[in-house]
């Protein structure tokens, strides 16, 4: 059976293309939580906020962009999230001059309402294209071009704002002006820099404020550029006709509408489907955040040394959504997600309690559990929708405000005192993402044993 339908093979390279799209944001922001933390002197509670900010967007804007695709059509919701996410990276520039932290959440916020439309319209159009029984796997398939993205935003993120910020350079300065830290915590060391960051910001606020100047146009560049290339992408999807492939491109009636909302929370399914993917989402954005602030305070790597590893996460995790790709030719959706969450369990043990380069690891090697795990949870959801897929899609995607959740909780867990005796908090805080994966195996065994998928 084909992966793909009849005449749909250039409609579904074209909606694959904007799948990197949200890779790239998500992963060149995630860095953004350590940088605005020593670039505006704030704790590491405050500076989550930049996940906050960056996936309240889904929340806020999931279910308009479905009843927006329904009442126009999928083309209509890619355009208007395009020009979202090209306005949102646009005003990084005016944010970068006020010098002001939460002009970058409100530009963060605006841009993710653009990823909202893009992917409410991208998975469920994918979905569509061909057969229901091979619709799962066709959505792995354009998911894999989501770590493509990734991989560029870490890149990115490594060389072209880490790598620059001088605030990163005045870190390693004063850790080479002082020998005795080698025979420190690596958690002891992040905080006396982090005091010798604050006392220069009183010595010399004109040389701080001219530091803090310049890095903040260092972030900015990156979001410039893509606002480029997604402005390219609107033009592009401006003169090429999308096929209709489903029904519910037509407006919906507030008694359409109504109706479709009791259905989906009557299917124990997908509302199972929406908490769990609530709960994956705050896993990955958790794991992929505070990897730096993990190798920066168990193993003493700087941040730039912290985020290559980031960068070895997001290829495993890649070379994995491929390899879960072919594998979900043999096994069921639901046995392949929970045998994965249960790997992701073992390997979060092993990133609170072993610690250093092996915990690192372990957190690393979460990665490849991760890959198959979002695109899953959609489809086993969705199964069996038909019209009311856009609706639900928009759900799931909603359900992406767990990455706007979670990791505040995390951070302030990583700001507090250990709460497993002597192990560093930046461990325990791990915690909660195997508390993620414990419930994602739970609905992947459900939905192999009770819902058949």
């Amino acid at each position: 059976m084909p992966l793909i339908g009849a005449g749909m093979l250039l409609p579904f390279i074209l909606v694959a293309l904007l799948f990197p799209l949200w890779g790239f944001a998500n992963d060149v922001t995630n860095p953004l939580v350590k940088a605005f933390k020593d670039i505006f002197l704030i704790t590491n509670a405050q500076s989550s906020m930049v996940q906050f900010a960056f996936y309240l967007g889904y929340g806020i804007m999931a279910i308009p962009a479905a009843i927006f695709i329904r009442k126009y059509s999928y083309k209509s919701g890619i355009l208007l999230g395009l020009a979202l996410y090209a306005v949102g990276a646009l005003l990084f520039i005016p944010a970068s001059v006020q010098q002001e932290f939460n002009f970058f959440l409100a530009a963060l916020c605006i841009l993710t309402c653009g990823l909202a439309l893009l992917e409410t319209t991208a998975n469920p159009y994918v979905l569509s294209m061909g057969d229901p029984v091979t619709a799962t796997r066709r959505l792995n398939l354009a998911q894999a071009f989501n770590p493509i993205g990734s991989l560029t935003g870490m890149f990115v993120a490594s060389t072209l704002i880490l790598n620059k910020l001088q605030v990163e350079e005045f870190r390693v300065t004063e850790r080479a002006a002082h020998p005795e830290y080698a025979d420190m915590l690596p958690s002891v060391v992040d905080g006396k820099l982090t005091s010798a960051l604050s006392d220069f910001s009183v010595s010399d606020p004109v040389a701080h404020q001219a530091m803090q100047a310049a890095d903040l146009i260092t972030v900015r560049g990156p979001y410039i550029a893509i606002a480029v290339v997604v402005t390219i992408l609107f033009c592009l999807f401006l003169f090429v006709k999308l096929p209709r492939t489903i029904s519910h491109d037509n407006p919906l009636t507030v008694s359409e509408l109504g109706a479709t909302f009791k259905r989906l929370f009557k299917n124990g399914r997908y509302i199972e489907g929406v908490i769990t993917q609530a709960f994956y989402v705050g896993a990955q954005i958790m794991c992929w955040t505070f990897i730096i602030h993990y190798g920066m305070t168990s193993v003493g790597l700087t941040a730039s040394e912290a985020q290559g590893y980031n960068m070895v996460a997001m290829m495993i995790f890649l070379a994995s959504r491929f390899i879960c790709t072919f594998l979900l030719g043999l096994f069921r959706p639901g046995q392949m997600l929970m045998f994965l969450a249960l790997g992701g369990i073992v390997l979060s043990l092993g990133t609170i309690f072993i610690g250093g380069m092996l915990g690192l690891y372990c957190l690393i090697g979460i990665s490849a559990c991760m890959s198959l795990m979002f695109p899953t949870i959609y489809g086993i959801a969705l199964k069996d929708l038909g019209d009311d897929a856009s609706l639900g899609s928009a759900g799931l995607v909603m359900a992406i405000v767990g990455g706007a959740l979670m990791p505040p909780l995390q951070a302030a867990m990583i700001d507090n005192a250990s709460i497993i005796g002597n192990i560093p908090s930046v461990q325990t805080s791990f915690l909660l993402p195997l508390i993620c994966f414990v419930v994602i195996t739970i609905y992947g065994y459900r939905a192999h044993k009770i819902y058949n998928a």
